[in-house]
């Protein structure tokens, strides 16, 4: 990229000095032609009074001061003297005319010298008895730079173009070689870290050093690695976590059956029972993970339709009702009929996780809120609890699967750990948001807001 941006930048500085000297050259000898094309006309203005002062001089017309005259007229200027009666006095021209029609000097310079346009004047000499002759003036239109001092002038304007160009190009070069090397050094630190990162070095970043478009890139590039090395943290703790979650209900299964085949325990009702508990944690703990790979893929299917959230939460709450009186929570409900366009089965499972984890996490004795607000075009629901609380620094991961804030806490502790990460996949599947306020020691709002119509 260095070498590319490099020839690119020196190719637009390069078609840029060609283009400026060939305009400027261009318009200097357009202007500079124009500028001897005044001169010659004013210098053959004069013409008259010259010729008129010669006649003057020498009583008649002295062929060696027209000669003379003829070195002082302008290139290509030909001048025809005639006497009153139309007789041709004399032949006027610039020596150095000759010199630009030989074909040697076509031949070395190159130039076409063919006269396009030609312009013609008859200006008469005045003498003491009145007009004394006549100068039939023939020159071109547009005068070109044939004089010597005229064309070195032109020939060094050109060559300090030529200079200033090299010059430029020279300088051009140097800075454009500086600076794709300063712009593309970032661009490769990103991507050498990007082939670490990519070998599993998830520790790499990169120095964001700019504000401009590059320190954005880098900044978001290590964006990127923390995420993907919080994701490489969650997946491990998500393999860690399932293998816990389904090893602990196997564990159990296994020594009943091992039990039952020892005699140590008689397979009655109660034991097969608890067998059975256990069987239906890992169906649970199934559902839960398909249903949430399901939601996190995009393919779970709502069916909407309309629903009274005071009914579903009620349910919920006497669902509930014997785990919290068991755990001495007390629970107050302010709810008023409140309708939106959902999926009950998803919203019933939304409520319950929530006011399932508010009883989980609260000491015997707390107290449980669920308040139900209807809004002008939402639901709101306000789960709030007593119980220890969240710290600010958890309060962005709780949604992960598996996250715990306490590692230490078992699955009847503590749930599986990825109720929340449902109640966010249904609520966003609602077109609805959740929000979290906490504090440790002083208990949690979960608050969740639903369109009335998605």
């Amino acid at each position: 990229m260095h070498k590319k941006l490099f020839l690119s930048t020196i190719g637009i500085i390069l078609l840029t000095l060609i283009l400026s000297i060939v305009s400027v050259n261009f318009v200097f000898r357009r202007q500079f032609a124009d500028y001897v094309t005044q001169s010659n006309e004013t210098m053959l203005k004069q013409l008259p009074s010259r010729l008129s002062a010669i006649y003057l001089k020498n009583g008649s017309w002295d062929t060696s001061s027209l000669e003379e005259l003829d070195s002082s007229l302008p290139m290509e200027a030909y001048v025809t003297l005639k006497d009153p009666g139309g007789n041709i006095i004399a032949k006027l021209e610039n020596p150095m005319n000759a010199m630009h029609t030989h074909t040697g000097m076509l031949n070395m310079t190159g130039m076409d010298y063919t006269v396009q346009a030609w312009k013609t004047q008859e200006l008469p000499i005045s003498g003491p008895q009145g007009i004394i002759a006549v100068a039939e003036i023939r020159y071109p239109t547009s005068a070109r730079i044939l004089d010597p001092q005229d064309a070195s002038f032109s020939s060094e304007i050109f060559n300090s173009l030529i200079l200033a160009g090299t010059l430029s190009l020279i300088i051009g070069a140097t800075l454009s070689y500086l600076v794709s090397r300063r712009l593309v050094s970032p661009l490769r630190s990103l991507t050498e870290a990007a082939y670490r990162i990519g070998a599993g070095n998830l520790d790499e970043r990169v120095a964001s050093k700019t504000t401009d478009e590059v320190g954005w890139l880098a900044k978001a590039f290590n964006s990127m690695a923390d995420n993907l090395k919080r994701q490489e943290r969650l997946r491990k703790q998500f393999t860690a976590d399932v293998a816990h979650e389904l090893r602990t209900p196997l564990t159990s299964i296994r020594s009943y059956i091992e039990a039952f085949q020892d005699g140590v325990l008689p397979a009655d009702p109660e034991n097969l029972a608890s067998i059975n508990e256990e069987i239906g944690r890992l169906v649970g703990l199934v559902g839960d993970l398909t249903e949430l790979n399901v939601a996190d893929m995009g393919a779970l299917a709502i069916s909407p339709h309309p629903i009274d959230l005071k009914i579903v939460i009620d349910k919920v709450v006497h669902h509930l009702y014997p785990a919290i009186q068991d755990k001495g929570l007390n629970i107050s409900t302010k709810t008023l009929s409140a309708e939106v366009l959902g999926d009950e089965h998803l919203l019933t499972r939304l409520l319950y996780n929530l006011i399932d984890n508010s009883c989980k996490y609260t000491e015997p004795g707390g107290l449980i809120n669920v308040e139900l607000d209807s809004l002008r075009d939402t639901v709101q629901v306000k789960i709030q609890d007593t119980g220890i609380g969240i710290p600010k620094s958890a309060i962005p991961l709780i949604f992960e699967r598996f996250y715990r804030e306490d590692q230490s806490r078992t699955r009847e502790t503590g749930g599986s750990g990825i109720g929340l990460a449902l109640v966010k996949q249904i609520v966003l599947l609602h077109q609805g948001t959740i929000t979290v306020e906490s504090e440790v020691g002083h208990g949690s709002i979960f608050t969740v807001t639903l369109p009335k119509g998605m």
